[in-house]
């Protein structure tokens, strides 16, 4: 049984994860700031005794050191997340994503734990090609465009974690997630499929930004957290970057449609300019697509559950969470 930290653990990756180490055996303790988290996303394993809850930032350090002190492992997940909440507020979204990292690291060393880091598919930024390996060049957009704040935080977490492996030997494993989606997500923050889901279960209309042309892949969260628990016990995945996603591209408005198809025939999908709803200065990605050979190579497996089947299990989960 391995002493676990899993920060953000109450948020919607964070509470699946906590569940998949609770189920493997292990001690698993959570911190989360319950701003995008929430207790309720504990509640199936709330009363398990191996699972210590604390409520608290990992912008405080001195808190941080406590919770990091006999940890075996470090599953880092807590950031500022949401398309809409790193638009609205930059500052947060730097401050929170660089400075707690580079302080757990520097913990990690000193108690020699393996250390998962929680990256993003924002930080190849508009790179223009189909499909993007680890290896892809980063393309940000200019600095007075705000989006791009989280994809450049992110991108500077994994220098430092990488520069802690080269330079100190730090276990540490990178995962670029790719659109995880599943029950407990939220769309309060730009989430797209809980927010279409939302929408059309209250009769719509659907809202989608743009001409709906942006293509994404979809890849159900709890085999995310799998390939993330994997990845973390496998010593040959560390000092390594990792795509964690779903390599089936589809169309935002594919996705409405889908959406529409297995809730409300009726609903209407409306176009909404993306100034509408992230402001004059707002740049987005047009595709996003993840080359995850290097998942399967060293796993065994990827994500493969189809749009559909992850559907379905929102939609399930809404109606039950509605009823409840």
């Amino acid at each position: 049984m391995a002493k676990c930290l899993v920060t953000g653990g109450a948020g919607f990756i964070g509470s699946h994860l906590t569940a998949l180490l609770l189920r493997s055996g292990h001690e698993v303790t959570i911190v989360d700031n319950m701003a995008t988290g929430r207790q309720d996303n504990l509640k199936a394993v709330a009363d398990h005794p191996n699972l210590h809850v604390h409520v608290g930032s990992i912008t405080d350090q001195m808190f941080v050191t406590e919770l990091m002190r006999g940890m075996d492992v470090v599953y880092h997940l807590a950031a500022a997340v949401g398309v809409k909440l790193v638009a609205d507020d930059p500052v947060h979204t730097i401050e929170t994503n660089i400075y707690p990292t580079e302080w757990m690291l520097k913990l990690a060393v000193q108690s020699g734990c393996r250390f998962f880091l929680a990256s993003t598919s924002e930080v190849y930024g508009k790179n223009p090609v189909d499909k993007w390996t680890e290896d892809e060049d980063l393309v940000f957009g200019p600095t007075s465009r705000p989006r791009w704040a989280y994809g450049c935080s992110k991108a500077i977490d994994e220098f430092l974690a990488l520069a802690y492996h080269r330079k100190f030997g730090l276990p540490v494993v990178i995962g670029r997630f790719f659109n995880v989606v599943g029950p407990r997500q939220v769309g309060h923050y730009g989430m797209v499929v809980p927010r279409f889901v939302d929408q059309a279960l209250s009769g719509g209309p659907i809202q989608v930004f743009d001409d709906g042309s942006q293509v994404r892949c979809f890849a159900h969260v709890e085999e995310v957290v799998n390939c993330v628990y994997q990845l973390t016990e496998s010593p040959a995945a560390a000092g390594q970057i990792f795509n964690i996603g779903s390599d089936v591209p589809v169309t935002i408005r594919e996705l409405a449609e889908e959406v529409i198809q297995r809730t409300d025939p009726n609903v209407e999908i409306v176009h909404i300019p993306y100034q509408q709803a992230y402001g004059a200065d707002f740049e987005d990605v047009r595709r996003r697509v993840p080359i995850v050979t290097k998942l399967r190579e060293t796993l065994g497996f990827s994500p493969t559950r189809t749009l559909g089947e992850i559907l379905d299990d929102v939609i399930r989960w809404k109606r039950e969470s509605a009823n409840s």
